[in-house]
């Protein structure tokens, strides 16, 4: 067994007897290149030599001196994940970056997290990242139609992906939710279940998968020969507060929906909450379709339509797109849409 190094004596460096390639090359007996590429899974190198400088390289403490490797090749090791500050919380977030971590364990990168608030622009801190070379690579979320952060990533040749689609000229690699597939067959639901006013609570308008969504559900609507329900006056990203306040007043009125279809699970619990203050029941008056991020709604409300978006799922097709753009593989070819409902 190897024994790890000790630490050091107090008033000496820290760094003096940090383990290095060196080290475990000479307690291997391997070069320090051979040793470099075992580390970061070279193809060339047996899976047994692997093994071995993994093992020794555990037992010695050994971790990449990250700055070094920055100045001797212009790479970080780093993958950022740029992410709103007003993200909805419920699921999405941590679920999604435990799919970009278990992603990336294993490999040469390390996660980070660049927060941007709605008051600022999200191209700043997009700026940020890569006047400071502070990534190899970016995943940017809430995506909108012409996303500005696509364009300037895209002309300076810095590898990302987005959680959601553009409707630009990039061709670009991304991760998506089959938002349009999702409405349809939630109003194929409603409609089996004898609905015909059928309200959305969308997304903000400005995201590109709220006109995904509106697509679906117009096509729906027209299909079932149904009269679009009015714009709500609140989506998805209004508080819970709100939400509640405001599906009593439209559950109290004498033109309100008999079916709802929520792209978010937190909404969906807010609504709920309206609409039993206003009197009435879920799979009573009111039938409701929601997508959730968390397996909480079954336990909340038996009565509620559940359709699954896999979070962690789209967490590790963005952290595997990245590594296959950095890697020079075309854009083209890391695309993906995926939809998965409480069948599946």
């Amino acid at each position: 067994m190897v024994k790890k190094q000790q630490g050091n004596t107090p008033g000496t460096a820290q760094t003096a007897h940090r383990p290095t390639l060196k080290t475990i090359a000479s307690m291997t007996n391997l070069g320090v290149t051979t040793v470099s590429r075992a580390l970061k899974d070279a193809p060339d190198i047996s899976q047994r030599t692997k093994q071995r400088v993994r093992l020794v390289a555990d037992e010695v403490g050994y971790t990449p001196n990250r700055a070094g490797v920055g100045l001797r090749t212009g790479k970080t090791n780093v993958i950022t994940l740029a992410l709103s500050l007003e993200e909805e919380i419920m699921g999405l977030t941590s679920h999604l970056v435990r799919g970009i971590a278990e992603t990336l364990s294993g490999t040469p990168y390390h996660l980070t997290i660049t927060p941007h608030s709605r008051d600022k622009s999200p191209l700043e801190s997009i700026r940020y990242i890569v006047e400071t070379r502070s990534a190899d690579g970016i995943i940017l979320s809430r995506t909108h139609p012409d996303d500005p952060r696509v364009n300037y990533l895209h002309k300076r040749r810095v590898p990302f992906a987005t959680h959601g689609r553009t409707n630009g000229s990039v061709v670009h690699p991304f991760h998506d939710f089959d938002n349009e597939r999702y409405m349809m067959e939630a109003i194929d639901r409603l409609v089996l279940k004898g609905r015909s006013n059928i309200a959305v609570v969308a997304p903000p308008e400005e995201l590109t998968y709220h006109r995904h969504t509106m697509q679906g559900y117009n096509q729906a609507i027209k299909q079932h020969a149904l009269k679009p329900f009015r714009k709500l006056p609140f989506n998805i990203e209004n508080s819970l507060d709100e939400i509640e306040v405001e599906s009593h007043r439209l559950f109290s009125s004498a033109h309100r929906p008999d079916g709802i279809i929520s792209l978010s699970g937190g909404s969906t619990i807010a609504i709920c909450c309206g609409l039993e203050k206003a009197g009435l029941k879920v799979g009573h008056e009111v039938d409701i379709v929601s997508k959730q991020n968390v397996n909480i709604l079954p336990r909340f409300r038996k009565d509620i339509e559940i359709v699954n978006e896999d979070m962690t799922l789209a967490g590790k097709e963005l952290a595997q797109q990245v590594i296959d753009s950095l890697n020079g593989i075309h854009p083209g070819a890391l695309q993906s849409v995926v939809y998965s409902d409480s069948d599946t």
